[in-house]
This record gives structure tokens, C-alpha cells and sequence, in this order.
């Protein structure tokens, strides 16, 4: 390994890329109306970079109905609330890009500098031809495949090694505490996007998407 040498970004996708929260939010809200559980925005920031079946049991537990149906039952529900958010990303466009993100893959591209999508969602794919952002990624994670969510390391750690990259050459890219969390288990260098507060973890704190430059993030990636 060719010590603090920068060969690979890894990205979330709700938060850095794009932000589709609100569409989970109201599939996630149609669902709660439909079983009679109370939910809110307040309550709905417990579920930020959860998996959906983790985010069913929170949603659930808000209900006191955590032991009322079989888990058969429980994906199939997870499932429609899959199928109402399918529906909401057809809205999805380019102009949905967050700022900067552009300008960004195209430095990562112009160096040679690999890239991949870290998301628990299993509509990346998807999400990412609806903005037109699938030719900028080497490689896309399948939160299917991976054992175990975020905050284990377990999908960095798999899209490292679908790159062909050692971890400790990563930036991973973050904008919820468990990917944070995930990301330095996983030992790559972690970039936060939002507050201090919201990433007191990261090793680096961006205040938004615009803010990510290649030069800077090369230039604290050696110092790290």
C-alpha cells in the first residue's frame, strides 16, 4: 500500500448525492397512516441511514406493535412501502443533484481516482439513472449482499474490495452518523457533510456537498 495516497471516493447516496429523505419520508408516512402509527419528521430523523427493515421495527416500536406481526408480514410491508417509494422517485431528476457533486466526479474522473456508491438502498441503481449519475461510478454496492448495515463497515469494506482499493486509500463520504461510524470501522478517512454536531465523529467536516473539492480533500487526506 502507497502510504496517503488517495486512490478511492466512496458516497453515500441520500444526503450527498441527492436528497431523496423527503420521499421516504412520505412513503414511510403513507405506510404509518395505513397501520394506524403515529409518525412524524421528528420521528422519522431515528430512521436516517437505517436499512428499511430496521427502520420498520423503529416505526413500528412508535406503535407498540413491534410483536404484532410475523416476519413474513413485516417485509411484506416493508416491501409496499418500497413499492410507494418507487413510485415518489419518478419525480427524480437531474436538477436533483446536490451542489457541487458534479463538478466533483468530474475531478475524480479526470485523475483516475475510482469511485462507488455506499448506500443501504436498495434503489441506487435506479436513483442514480434517474440523475443521471451511473456513468461517474465504478462501482455500485448491493445492500443485499453485505451481512450486516451501517454502522458496521461491512458495505465500505465491500466496495473497497470491488475496487481493488485498500480502505486506508479511501475517502468514504457521509452525511448520517451511522456512515460515519461505518466508515472509520472500516478504515477509511471520513468526510461528514452537515453540522459539527451531527459530525462530531468525521475526520473531516464539510458544511455541504459544494464544499467538496479534490485539491482540498488530497491535500487533508496526506496530512491525515
Amino acid at each position: 500500500m502507497e502510504k496517503n495516497n488517495l486512490k478511492a471516493v466512496v458516497f453515500d447516496l441520500d444526503g450527498v448525492l441527492t436528497d431523496s429523505a423527503k420521499y421516504h419520508y412520505q412513503a414511510w408516512k403513507m405506510l404509518a397512516d395505513k397501520l394506524g402509527i403515529p409518525f412524524d419528521e421528528e420521528y422519522n430523523e431515528k430512521l436516517k441511514g437505517v436499512s428499511r427493515m430496521e427502520s420498520l421495527e423503529l416505526i413500528l416500536q412508535n406503535g407498540n406493535a413491534q410483536d404484532k406481526y410475523t416476519q413474513e408480514k413485516k417485509v411484506a410491508i416493508a416491501t409496499e412501502k418500497n413499492e410507494f417509494y418507487k413510485q415518489l422517485l419518478h419525480q427524480i431528476t437531474p436538477e436533483d443533484v446536490l451542489p457541487g457533486i458534479h463538478d466533483f466526479l468530474e475531478q475524480l474522473k479526470a485523475v483516475c481516482i475510482n469511485t462507488a456508491v455506499a448506500s443501504v438502498s436498495h434503489n441506487a441503481p435506479f436513483i442514480l439513472e434517474r440523475l443521471e449519475l451511473d456513468k461517474y461510478f465504478d462501482y455500485i454496492c448491493d445492500a443485499a449482499q453485505v451481512p450486516r448495515a451501517k454502522p458496521f463497515p461491512d458495505i465500505f469494506l465491500s466496495a473497497a474490495q470491488n475496487l481493488g482499493v485498500d480502505p486506508a486509500n479511501c475517502i468514504g463520504v457521509e452525511d448520517a452518523q451511522a456512515g460515519i461510524q461505518a466508515i472509520n470501522a472500516a478504515g477509511m478517512m471520513s468526510a461528514g457533510v452537515g453540522t459539527e454536531s451531527q459530525m462530531q465523529e468525521a475526520k473531516l467536516i464539510l458544511p455541504s456537498t459544494a464544499k467538496l473539492e479534490l485539491g482540498m480533500l488530497k491535500e487533508y487526506f496526506q496530512l491525515a
